[in-house]
């Protein structure tokens, strides 16, 4: 029976704890991940009256069906689905989705929850790149990271590849466990913030860096509550704008920030400098902390002259996001100093490379070998997906390059980051 027919699910029970990700459970743990939790999944999404999936913003009534190995996780139910993404969605003929279901479920074990993510990973010629860094998320323990689901997807009875299926970012018990009225969700990012959408009432520029800023959560309802918002993050800015680490300990979590930029550079993710899909948040009362992390298939040197109908990547490790120097960006991309300003402290540059030499040893052994595991089981996958949306990559040979740039990339790595200058405060 072909897969786009009957689809069968054979997908990890992840327990998921506050802020879906905050704290691991040994599933969690991608050392100790059952053989199960890489085996490939599908998805059956029918839509009211068979009607297309045209746009971003409306939902096309549609039933969820999910076909599972392990009979408790089947799952029929009723939603919305609609389109995702920017240049994902405007550029590339394999559109990412978003489902709502009209009732929360527990999707593939995940807790339950009614909003989730489809990643198309058409740009991605390896459909690891998300895969990994969520997987060194997760070894790190960065709350709120993204788990992964590999799908087959039938839509309207038309066999439409192999997706990525993931927790939507957002306010929620069992998604990022801030208060609804009072906690903080903010993305830093170019499509949401006023430049790119200036006629959207719930974004601004920061008031000491000019990034662009879109309030996620609380929903915003007066140019008042925005400006508060705007002042309280004015606050965490002016702290590291001064890189005084006292002052910074007391509104962020530092080791939160070290870890979500260790692995900014450690997959060259470029669009730090726009910067786009950069999340941070902050519950009532308390420190902010980055994440949860978000796309990375702009990253491992993907090269932006093919953008709109490129899959080429792994050119060169030897790229820097934050350079040589990274407060003044030597070397690196010009990304905003919110950043790097840090990096004047001697008290976070010391912090910065234990912390590295920590984990640099975990990257290939423990977090590619985790992310090596899915990619050995999502190879038939792929086929199908190659045959439905080919690229004229071949997976196989992509995947062997991605962990011969990683290797390089981490060996590389050691020696920029032991040579960062020691710091002036």
């Amino acid at each position: 029976m072909r897969p786009h027919i009957l689809l069968i699910i054979c997908l990890p029970l992840l327990l998921l704890n506050s802020c879906f990700f905050t704290d691991r459970s040994e599933e969690d743990n991608p050392g100790t991940t059952t053989i199960d939790s890489f085996e490939v999944a599908q998805i059956s999404i029918v839509t009211e009256n068979s009607a297309p999936v045209t746009s971003r913003e409306t939902y096309v009534n549609c039933s969820v069906s999910v076909t599972s190995a392990t009979q408790q996780w089947n799952y029929a139910g009723t939603g919305g689905i609609r389109g995702r993404g920017n240049s994902t969605w405007l550029w590339y003929p394999k559109k990412p989705y978003r489902v709502k279901l009209n009732e929360a479920a527990g999707i593939l074990g995940l807790k339950p929850d009614k909003d989730w993510v489809l990643l198309a990973d058409y740009r991605d010629p390896t459909h690891l790149m998300n895969t990994f860094a969520f997987t060194v998320g997760r070894g790190l323990g960065l709350s709120c990271t993204n788990h992964v689901r590999y799908v087959e997807v039938t839509l309207n009875g038309d066999y439409i590849g192999l997706y990525v299926l993931t927790e939507q970012v957002e306010q929620g018990s069992n998604r990022v466990a801030i208060s609804p009225t009072e906690g903080l969700l903010l993305s830093l990012d170019a499509d949401d913030g006023p430049d790119l959408s200036p006629n959207a009432t719930d974004n601004f520029w920061s008031s000491v860096y000019q990034m662009p800023v879109c309030v996620k959560s609380p929903k915003i309802t007066s140019t008042a509550q925005l400006s508060a918002i705007r002042s309280s993050f004015a606050q965490l800015e002016s702290a590291i704008r001064n890189a005084n680490y006292d002052a910074v300990e007391k509104l962020l979590d530092i080791q939160s920030f070290i870890d979500y930029m260790l692995i900014q550079e450690l997959v060259y993710n470029v669009e730090v400098a726009a910067p786009r899909s950069i999340f941070l948040y902050r519950d009532i009362d308390g420190r902010w902390k980055m994440g949860p992390l978000w796309d990375f298939d702009a990253g491992f040197d993907f090269d932006w002259s093919t953008m709109y109908t490129g899959h080429n990547y792994f050119t060169s490790y030897k790229e820097l996001v934050l350079g040589t120097n990274p407060v003044n960006h030597t070397q690196g991309y010009v990304v905003p100093s919110f950043f790097t300003d840090l990096f004047r402290s001697k008290r976070f540059v010391s912090e910065y490379k234990a912390r590295w030499l920590a984990i640099k040893d975990q990257i290939m052994g423990e977090y590619w070998a985790t992310t090596q595991k899915y990619a050995d089981n999502i190879s038939e996958a792929m086929a199908r997906d190659a045959a439905r949306w080919p690229i004229g990559k071949n997976y196989t040979t992509e995947t062997v390059k991605m962990k011969q740039w990683l290797t390089n990339r981490v060996s590389y790595l050691s020696t920029v980051i032991a040579n960062y200058p020691a710091g002036t405060n």
